[in-house]
């Protein structure tokens, strides 16, 4: 099955300048723990969850009225395309110790895949879980 079955293509996303109190309101409508950070364009620049704003803002003593988004995101971002088989993004999830990836077409984000549309579809509800323990006892230490 291809990622493009599963995905969720009802996104949101926000720009590198916006400030960091406008992903967490996102954060919070949306009820996602990520948002993805394109251009006007488009185009993903990075991704920013609600740990980012904790750690690299909030326990920072920023203020996230006035941190642009561009300072905490996380810029090094694993992508999957709509046409990847969905076993192997698990696998690049379990790997980047991710719980979604987003998904990109000719450099423009299309949608984002979590592990809970994985575990949404019998068919690959095992391969979310494997992912799930693999990202959970791998944990990076920052």
């Amino acid at each position: 099955m291809h990622v493009s079955e599963l995905m969720s293509s009802g996104i949101v996303s926000v720009t590198p300048d916006e400030p960091a109190s406008a992903a967490a309101r996102m954060l919070y409508r949306y009820n996602i723990g990520a948002v993805p950070v394109c251009s006007e364009d488009g185009r993903l620049r990075g991704i920013v969850t609600d740990r980012d704003i904790v750690l690299r803002c909030v326990a920072a003593d920023s203020d996230p009225a006035r941190t642009p988004i561009r300072e905490i995101m996380s810029k090094s971002v694993t992508t999957v395309s709509p046409t990847d088989d969905v076993r192997d993004a698990a696998h690049r999830m379990a790997d980047a110790q991710v719980r979604r990836l987003p998904v990109v077409e000719g450099g423009r984000l299309v949608g984002m895949l979590s592990l809970g549309d994985m575990a949404k579809t019998q068919a690959f509800d095992m391969e979310a879980s494997k992912a799930l323990s693999d990202i959970s006892s791998n944990v990076k230490k920052y």
